[in-house]
């Protein structure tokens, strides 16, 4: 048996940018205390949802540095460290773990297609040259290849390749994936809209966008389950789906990022080659938020001005 990294809801935490593009590090240090003070189980800094491919490297690092220092120990911190390079891959996960990382993100091989022998290799490689528990993540609509379990069985056999992040979608692989890797290999959800379905064949928690949003409530829905509330779990899934529909109505980070700055959080914008969704895209996220009670009626976003749909009903509130 490996030891697991965390159980429950790491958040794939944004990065936030300066109106000059630069790292906006004042606000990325509040929004890691934000995770901490409402219950995340990890972070995940410098993912997909970090913009980690538009990131120098010098950026990648510091990042990871400054998460550190500030978190303190409080929560794992999982630096990405993912390429499609082999190479660049092992220096980024030696540099991260100089930086004290806790634990390291791999997403597969994007855009070179490699095959499953390749993927082994690549992973077997990177984990060579560091002594971090790396956790796999496969995320076959972004990268364009998909990890087969047979491929993860064997990459289960390696002693610091302790967990997957699997974003497939496709319950039969997971399915097999804890079937072929028992003990060896912890799954965790890569789909907000998925995470008591991953719980129910034995996932350990969920990395998660939903999570920069309501940290809380998405920590709870794991919560309730590992208390043995299954119930509450599917309650709390149910009742976010619409958000988190909301927040993939354009590419992964656009609308996260998007919706946190209507909440007044200064994340700033993607970096390019993302842009702003359309006013229409928005004009929709914008209302699901205020039906959540995350945004309030009426307000004054850039050139949209927010309305509640006719048909939400009652708003669902929490306190921010």
């Amino acid at each position: 048996m490996k030891n697991t990294i965390f159980k429950g809801v790491g958040t794939a935490l944004v990065t936030p940018m300066k109106k000059d593009g630069s790292v906006n590090f004042q606000v990325f240090g509040e929004l890691l205390e934000r995770q901490i003070k409402e219950n995340a189980d990890a972070v995940i800094i410098a993912g997909t949802t970090g913009e980690g491919s538009t990131l120098t490297d010098e950026e990648h690092i510091e990042l990871v540095k400054y998460a550190v220092k500030k978190v303190k120990g409080r929560l794992p911190v999982i630096a990405g460290a993912g390429s499609n390079n082999t190479r660049h891959a092992a220096e980024l996960s030696k540099q991260c773990e100089r930086a004290g990382a806790d634990a390291l993100l791999h997403v597969t091989p994007y855009y070179n297609k490699a095959s499953q022998e390749g993927l082994y290799l690549h992973f077997t490689e990177c984990a060579r040259c560091t002594k971090l528990p790396i956790i796999l993540y496969n995320v076959p609509s972004r990268t364009g290849v998909n990890i087969f379990p047979a491929t993860y069985k064997r990459l289960s056999q390696v002693d610091n390749i302790v967990a997957v992040k699997e974003a497939s979608g496709n319950f039969s692989q997971m399915a097999k994936i804890a079937a072929l890797c028992q003990g060896d290999l912890d799954i965790y959800s890569g789909n907000d809209d998925q995470i008591t379905s991953a719980l129910a064949l034995g996932a350990k928690g969920v990395i998660s966008v939903l999570s920069n949003i309501i940290p809380e409530d998405t920590h709870k829905i794991c919560y309730e389950y590992f208390r043995g509330n299954s119930g509450e779990s599917d309650n709390l899934q149910l009742r976010y789906l619409e958000l988190i529909e909301a927040l993939f109505l354009d590419v992964n980070p656009i609308p996260v990022k998007q919706a946190m700055r209507a909440m007044g959080f200064e994340t700033g914008p993607c970096r390019l080659p993302l842009c702003d969704m359309d006013i229409t895209l928005a004009e929709k996220m914008y209302a699901v938020l205020c039906k959540y009670g995350l945004l309030e009626e009426g307000m004054k976003i850039g050139s949209v001005t927010v309305h509640r749909p006719y048909n939400s009903g009652v708003p669902l509130t929490r306190n921010m």
